[in-house]
């Protein structure tokens, strides 16, 4: 993805525009908006962690706001994208939810668990008083609830979860641990502390 902006008093002719690449900016705005938070983020962080100019960044995404919406929907698709490869190999749904446990798990210890998660940072402080910001995160629970069910359900039907357990009940337990997973690797948890906490995490399905 490209976004062509002008470019800052640079030797080129004069209306040429400059292009860059947005996916790679934004990932690294992403970085910084884990880290220090919406609140906590200036205009100058995203600067100097994105390599463009202030003005490119207003003329490319408006605001601060604008560009945090645009960090979370890239967020949100690489992440969504990676849980999909995380699980698609594992026929039986256990094995499914199992492997979504430990894709988080991976990410709640260590420089990457302390970084954070986008959507709970979002939430945390925008939740309440942006609503459009609440859309997105309530969004991203709900697709992430969804896909935990659509696990228990298969778990159920090829025999590997137990038939007893309510399947939409058990989707929102996943989806509160995981994203209390998130919140813990942000304290420096251990990787074995979050694989154990994995390991637990799978007595929801007996």
């Amino acid at each position: 993805m490209e976004i062509t902006t002008e470019a800052p008093q640079q030797h080129r002719p004069r209306g040429r525009p400059r292009e860059f690449d947005a996916d790679a900016a934004l990932d690294h705005a992403i970085a910084v908006f884990s880290v220090r938070g919406y609140h906590g983020t200036a205009i100058s962080d995203l600067a100097d962690a994105m390599q463009l100019t202030p003005g490119s960044l207003y003329k490319a995404f408006k605001d601060k706001r604008g560009i945090l919406l645009a960090a979370f929907d890239r967020y949100r698709l690489v992440r969504s994208t990676k849980l999909k490869a995380a699980i698609a190999p594992f026929p039986a749904g256990r094995d499914k939810i199992r492997a979504a446990l430990l894709f988080y798990a991976e990410a709640a210890h260590g420089e990457l668990g302390q970084r954070g998660c986008l959507v709970i940072a979002t939430a945390a402080e925008l939740a309440v008083t942006d609503p459009v910001a609440a859309e997105r995160v309530e969004v991203a629970h709900a697709t992430n609830e969804a896909v935990m069910k659509d696990c228990v359900v298969l778990g159920q039907s090829d025999g590997s979860i137990s038939a007893n357990i309510d399947a939409a009940e058990t989707a929102r337990a996943l989806l509160c641990l995981l994203q209390g997973m998130r919140i813990v690797g942000k304290t420096g948890r251990s990787r074995a502390e979050m694989m154990a906490v994995a390991d637990m995490a799978m007595k929801l399905l007996d």
